[in-house]
C-alpha cells in the first residue's frame, strides 16, 4: 500500500524525462511500438515502458527504455518483458513470436539515441508533442 502512496506522491507526468531525450527513444525505435508494431502514422498513442519494469528495479537509462503504444504499455504493468512477448505474440497471432519481439527490444535498447536530430526537431517544431503530431498527420 506504501509503494503505490509514494508512487502517487512522486508521480511527475512526462517530466520525469527530458522532452529531447523522450523524443530521441521514440525516433531510434521508428516512431512506432517496439512490441506489437503500431506506428505513430497508424494513430498509435505513443509512451516509454520500461524494459525491466521500475518497481523490480529497473531505472530510467535509455537502454531499459522502448517506445510502445499506450495500449501495450498499460498492459505491460509490471509484468517481464518475456511474459508480456509471449502474451503479445500470441495476441497479435500474425505470425511474429515471442522471441522475435524480445530480439527485438533488445535490438533497440542497444543503439545509440540520435540526440542531436531529436533537439533539432524540437527546435524547429517547438517541442516533442509538436514534432510527433506532425509525423503523426503525414
Amino acid at each position: 500500500m506504501n509503494e503505490a502512496k509514494n508512487r502517487k506522491e512522486n508521480w511527475q507526468g512526462m517530466n520525469w524525462i527530458r522532452q529531447e531525450k523522450r523524443l530521441a527513444i521514440y525516433m531510434r525505435d521508428g516512431l512506432s511500438c517496439c512490441y506489437c508494431g503500431e506506428a505513430v502514422e497508424q494513430g498509435a498513442t505513443l509512451a516509454l515502458d520500461h524494459v525491466k519494469p521500475v518497481a523490480k528495479g529497473g531505472c530510467n537509462h535509455h537502454s531499459n527504455l522502448v517506445t510502445a503504444c499506450t495500449r501495450c504499455n498499460l498492459s505491460k504493468n509490471a509484468r517481464s518483458v518475456r511474459k508480456f512477448a509471449q502474451a503479445t505474440a500470441e495476441y497479435l497471432n500474425h505470425g511474429i513470436t515471442a522471441e522475435q519481439i524480445l530480439a527485438h527490444v533488445r535490438q533497440q535498447t542497444r543503439k545509440a539515441l540520435p540526440m542531436a536530430e531529436a533537439k533539432a526537431l524540437i527546435a524547429s517544431r517547438g517541442s516533442a508533442a509538436k514534432a510527433l503530431a506532425a509525423a503523426r498527420n503525414k
